[in-house]
């Protein structure tokens, strides 16, 4: 059952009912609610773990695991998790495990190259509203398919960089070579074939390593295999059923959405496994520019983030291809129940003093990021109040009510703002005139309307500020 559709009710029968609070919620229905949103864990109801009778505990567990399984690749604190989904659209619930994206190497680089490539991923890093954006993964793909050769360049790998892995060869001989190597390092193995699954599976099983399975464009055949692989002893699976740019778009996405929904819709267990796209197949057979290659793989990459695929292979490092995609990923993978927000409180921006300008605005990240970064850029010296407005712009939690002349009042004295400048002017966001009046009245400081947009804020301050009427 899809947890949109879950009751609490329905979890909170199975549950102690002792309101023990030992989870730190205050009875056991909260406890039950938040599990159905996926707030809390099941583990964090002890007097059901430590109960001798596991029964309702194996029944939550049932009932609460997702349909697409969460598998685990690598090890540590470099280990990424995929799969876990629960919904088919992030507004029923919330996504989870955001796609994880591995960039290519192969076995015939050059030492310099191959370097480059792996330092390339580890170091892509761009800060975005507050939250890092990172690559995750490198696939290591064995082009010359020599085993010794795959041997010597995952030792490479593992002299080089401690991010997860992927081995890609559809030869088990050279597949083995690079397990003897990252093998404990739970690497995924790409790929098990109608050809080769028993060698394939064998190798999973031996290593304790996630195992892909590919049919392209035959979800009957990839449900077989699936199936053989399961009932073989494997059941950290990941399924690929192709990649196919430009004419096989179609198909692509139709193949990524039919399995999606009958893991999710239909609760078809044997497809309930994560999806691996390979957008880097766009390269395949290219011989114009490289630029149209990276266009054609970048789009490719950003349908398949939002048509449910969990992990992706890519070759394009460049960062006007990566940067979208991360932007995109990490907008789809926020939970729509929760605005993305920043902490309130006062920020100092340069070296403001007694007499610098005091703005304010609201806590939701883009706002706050925004108006930062043009204070920032244009070196203002001044002191910002963040007001807690649920996570929400200027405009919409004024006009909400979640953004009051009363809650920018009790925001100033929070932060002592008498004692931090001597003037008492407060700059109010252009968005936020209505509330002028109200706020003058509530917090006894002068309110001056500033402009509509953060970037007029260095204009505005240099032309407006100091203001003769303050004292």
């Amino acid at each position: 059952m899809s947890k949109a559709h879950l009751s609490p009710i329905e979890v909170y029968k199975l549950l102690p009912r002792t309101n023990c609070k030992e989870c730190g919620e205050e009875n056991c229905m909260a406890f039950a609610t938040k599990l159905v949103n996926r707030e809390v864990v099941l583990d964090q109801c002890l007097p059901l773990v430590e109960k001798k009778d596991k029964t309702n505990y194996l029944r939550l567990w049932e009932l609460l695991k997702p349909p697409v399984k969460e598998i685990i690749i690598g090890t540590g604190n470099a280990a990424v998790k995929i799969g876990g989904k629960e919904v088919m659209y992030r507004h029923e619930l919330t996504y989870v495990n955001q796609t994880v994206i591995a960039i290519d190497v192969t076995d015939e680089m050059e030492d310099d190259e191959f370097e480059k490539r792996v330092k390339g991923v580890e170091e892509f890093s761009y800060i975005y509203i507050g939250m890092n954006l990172s690559l995750d993964m490198v696939a290591i793909r064995s082009t010359s398919n020599d085993p010794q050769k795959f041997n010597s360049t995952v030792k490479k790998f593992v002299e080089t960089s401690s991010l997860p892995a992927i081995l890609c060869s559809f030869n088990p001989e050279v597949i083995e070579n690079g397990l003897l190597v990252l093998g404990k390092k739970r690497p995924l193995i790409y790929a098990a074939t109608k050809d080769n699954w028993r060698d394939m599976a064998d190798l999973a099983l031996m290593y304790n390593c996630p195992l892909a399975v590919f049919a392209p464009n035959d979800l009957t055949l990839l449900k077989s295999l699936t199936r053989t692989l399961f009932e073989y002893g494997v059941e950290d699976l990941v399924i690929d059923p192709g990649t196919f740019p430009h004419e096989g778009l179609s198909d692509t996405i139709n193949n990524f959405t039919m399995l999606r929904k009958a893991a999710i819709r239909e609760g078809d267990e044997l497809l309930g496994f994560p999806l691996l796209g390979v957008p880097l197949t766009a390269w395949i057979g290219h011989e114009g520019a490289p630029e149209v290659a990276i266009w054609n793989e970048t789009w490719l990459a950003s349908m398949l983030i939002a048509r449910y695929a969990d992990i992706m292979i890519m070759h394009s490092l460049d960062g006007w291809s990566q940067l979208p995609l991360t932007v995109l990923r990490k907008n789809l993978y926020t939970d729509p129940r929760k605005p993305v927000a920043v902490e309130s409180g006062l920020r100092t921006f340069g070296e403001p003093n007694e007499a610098s300008p005091l703005l304010f605005t609201t806590n939701f990240a883009l706002t706050y990021y925004t108006v930062a970064s043009d204070i920032e850029s244009n070196g203002v010296d001044c002191y910002l109040l963040v007001v807690d407005s649920d996570g929400l712009s200027v405009e919409s939690s004024v006009a909400g009510r979640k953004l009051t002349a009363d809650k920018i009042a009790e925001a100033l004295r929070e932060i002592k703002a008498e004692s931090v400048v001597k003037h008492r002017s407060l700059i109010i966001p252009g968005r936020a005139a209505r509330l002028s009046g109200e706020l003058e009245e509530a917090s006894g400081w002068e309110v001056i309307v500033g402009p509509m947009d953060s970037s007029g804020i260095p204009k505005f301050v240099k032309e407006k500020w100091p203001v003769k009427s303050s004292t």
